[in-house]
């Protein structure tokens, strides 16, 4: 894992529990609100920033669709199928090999 990413996510954490600490403390003490919104808004922020940081550094890629790869697999059934497979067969052939690819990354 990123170390920066593991760092914001050590910081929320402390944020996450300071807040609730600070929201309880608060709430006892007095129940004044503009600090308990103040508290609450500080949390929120770092919610936001969590799921930013976690967004952005996510590293997998988007599957493109390759119109050149599939032209040559429809090919290679289209010849399957004239030298006399089932096409239906080999059609479930190649989704089950798509869905085995996925599963395997």
């Amino acid at each position: 894992m990123n170390t920066a990413l593991r760092v914001i996510r050590i910081l929320c954490v402390i944020v996450f529990v300071s807040g609730i600490a600070g929201l309880i403390i608060s709430s006892i003490a007095g129940n004044n609100v503009g600090v308990v919104t103040t508290i609450g808004l500080i949390t929120s922020l770092a919610a936001v920033i969590l799921l930013t940081a976690s967004t952005v550094a996510n590293r997998q890629r988007i599957d493109a669709f390759n119109d050149a790869l599939a032209e040559q697999v429809e090919g290679q059934i289209g010849a399957l199928v004239s030298s006399g497979a089932k096409e239906d067969t080999v059609r479930k052939l190649v989704r089950d090999a798509i869905n085995l690819g996925r599963s395997a990354s």
